[in-house]
């Protein structure tokens, strides 16, 4: 693995050695059992720490959803570790696994939010789910918790009564980032936020994401774009064919980025000028990788 700087060995933003936010230490992820399993993450190593932003980047079927998804329990771990908040969750059950979800304390906002909000739930009662699981606030706190978040991420309040068919792509977007914010997180993992998205969304997400960033939010932004993630991510962790093959901070990676699969991104990311690179460069760091 190329390394701008070792995993693990960066302080927090305020400059103090701390629990991180999250921890992978050795994660190996396979699907299918016997002959027929497949081996999708290899020996993954990284952290995220506490109020950081980090980038989880490579191409469909690179393995970074499967990452993401094994952090929350939702893929188990065939070998490795994982943290969150310096409490192993490696091992949960399903009943620690509902309990620790319950706290609210990390939460996981899907690529596609038509599947992922319930058609038959208002968009109101979609928004009032995660709260009433924590069973510790009043309606009237519930409903000043949500006119809060639905301010955040510019939704108008007019929304609660309609449904997510209803609402365009930006819009549903915009709820789904809402559901998880009423929870007040420490984490927040967002699985391709801004791919299917216009323009103009888009601009107003990562806007989103970077006044949660200053916040303090620990954010994991997955993506197969580096471009997107260029600007609300502190580092970054160049995922390919199951492999951490770069870990290191955004600016390095984007301007002297070490693995050739991180040139590959780079070199191929529109909006990241300084490292276009032409079509040869491309066949021919296609050829390294492929021979490797």
């Amino acid at each position: 693995m190329s390394e701008q700087s070792a995993p693990g060995t960066e302080q927090s933003p305020a400059g103090k050695e701390q629990t991180p936010a999250i921890r992978i230490e050795g994660l190996q992820v396979s699907y299918g059992t016997g002959r027929h399993r497949a081996q999708i993450i290899h020996d993954a190593t990284f952290e995220v720490g506490v109020g950081e932003s980090v980038g989880i980047i490579g191409e469909t079927g690179s393995g970074k959803s499967t990452i993401a998804r094994a952090m929350v329990g939702l893929v188990p771990a065939r070998a490795g570790s994982v943290h969150i908040g310096g409490e192993e969750v490696t091992a949960f059950g399903a009943r620690q696994w509902r309990e620790f979800r319950r706290r609210g304390s990390i939460q996981y906002v899907f690529q596609d939010p038509l599947r992922a909000l319930d058609p038959d739930l208002t968009i109101g009662e979609s928004l009032t789910e995660p709260l009433r699981l924590q069973r510790r606030l009043s309606k009237e706190q519930i409903r000043d918790r949500i006119d809060f978040r639905l301010e955040q991420v510019r939704l108008d309040r007019d929304l609660l009564v309609r449904f997510p068919g209803e609402l365009s792509g930006g819009q549903r977007q915009r709820v789904l980032l809402a559901r998880a914010l009423a929870t007040e997180p420490r984490v927040l993992i967002l699985d391709e936020p801004v791919s299917a998205l216009d323009a103009a969304n888009r601009v107003s997400i990562l806007e989103i994401l970077n006044e949660l960033r200053a916040a303090g939010t620990s954010l994991v932004f997955i993506s197969h774009d580096l471009g997107s993630v260029a600007g609300v991510t502190d580092r970054v962790v160049v995922l390919y064919r199951g492999e951490v093959v770069e870990v290191g901070r955004t600016e390095d990676i984007v301007n002297d980025p070490q693995h050739p699969y991180t040139r590959l991104l780079v070199g191929s990311a529109p909006s990241l000028h300084a490292g276009a690179i032409d079509r040869e460069e491309r066949v021919r760091l296609r050829q390294v990788l492929d021979a490797s």
